[in-house]
């Protein structure tokens, strides 16, 4: 038997009672659960263009930063493959990652053919060491490691050694070994010089820190991003987690619900999605049921300017 939910009726289901998902969790069958969240979203997924070569990927993607970095155990690897497994129903495609993580880019090769379909995921890695033979023989592994031949995306992780990686990327990419170079970084010191570098050189994404709570990056660089024609990848939507703390036991304005927010998470990035500059998102997660909450930030409307205020206002007025 098929069951048809919708988002109503989720928004619905999560209200009986003032429950929360926990209490769900305690009182219907887990397979009645994930049943009613994964038939929530029925559209497709939002994609954005890359400026420079217009393809579109999917704007909700995943980081693997801690939560990827795990044995083989089964307990460790089973909810990291049905977030991927949810990733590939909802049509989510970007993963980010980096030897910096640990076993995250081991995991994710395998876990992706395990999948079935390890061509259906956009791959994005780093490079994160110094001097151009180590960079070499560190972006040699990452492709072992994912298993790939071709790496989707590789990035200069927090800038480091950037000038000498950025002629090996050229390289690579100009050989077919790689689809797209970028540069990497998580803080607002560093927004100057990632604004010089995508002005100035011949880079594919640029990815760095925003939230709704810490908008340096408007002050000019996704300006300057979006002038350049460069894609833009946004870590730490969510703080760390910190800006849970912020809103808990704190309601979602009504008015939400008229871009198919359902949840906290979704509030945030798709307040970061509502910025026209921005090319993806990629909130990390190991748990199958954030991975579904956080891809469906990418399904339904998103807030203009002037909404995307209002969402700052009333998170400031909690």
């Amino acid at each position: 038997m098929k069951i048809s939910t919708t988002r109503r009726d989720v928004i619905k289901i999560m209200g009986l009672a003032g429950l929360n998902i926990a209490a769900l969790q305690s009182t219907l069958s887990t397979y009645f659960m994930e049943t009613i969240l994964d038939n929530a979203y029925s559209e497709s997924i939002l994609n954005r263009t890359i400026p420079s070569s217009n393809e579109r990927i999917p704007a909700v993607g995943l980081g693997t930063w801690q939560q990827f970095d795990v044995g083989k155990s089964a307990s460790d690897r089973d909810p990291l493959f049905q977030v991927l497994q949810t990733m590939y129903k909802k049509g989510g495609k970007v993963i980010d990652s980096s030897p910096m993580y640990g076993r995250a880019e081991k995991v994710v090769g395998e876990l992706t053919q395990r999948s079935g379909y390890p061509d259906h995921y956009f791959y994005a890695t780093k490079v994160w060491t110094r001097g151009k033979q180590s960079g070499i023989e560190q972006i040699t592994q990452s492709f072992s490691r994912m298993n790939r031949e071709v790496i989707d995306l590789m990035q200069i992780h927090n800038l480091v050694d950037w000038k000498v990686h950025l002629d090996t990327l050229l390289n690579w990419k100009e050989d077919g070994k790689i689809r797209y170079i970028g540069v990497t970084h998580y803080t607002n010191s560093s927004h100057r010089q990632l604004q010089e570098i995508v002005r100035s050189q011949p880079i594919d994404f640029v990815q760095f820190n925003y939230s709704i709570r810490d908008r340096n990056a408007e002050k000019f660089l996704l300006e300057a991003c979006q002038d350049s024609g460069v894609a833009v990848i946004i870590n730490s939507p969510y703080e760390g987690g910190s800006l849970f703390g912020h809103v808990k036991d704190k309601p979602l304005p009504q008015w939400s619900k008229e871009y198919g927010i359902n949840s906290w998470g979704q509030y945030f990035l798709k307040f970061i999605l509502g910025h026209p500059a921005v090319t993806c998102v990629i909130p990390g997660t190991s748990n199958p049921r954030h991975a579904l909450d956080n891809l469906g930030a990418g399904f339904g409307l998103l807030p203009d300017r002037d909404e995307r205020e209002k969402m700052v206002n009333y998170f400031y007025s909690l």
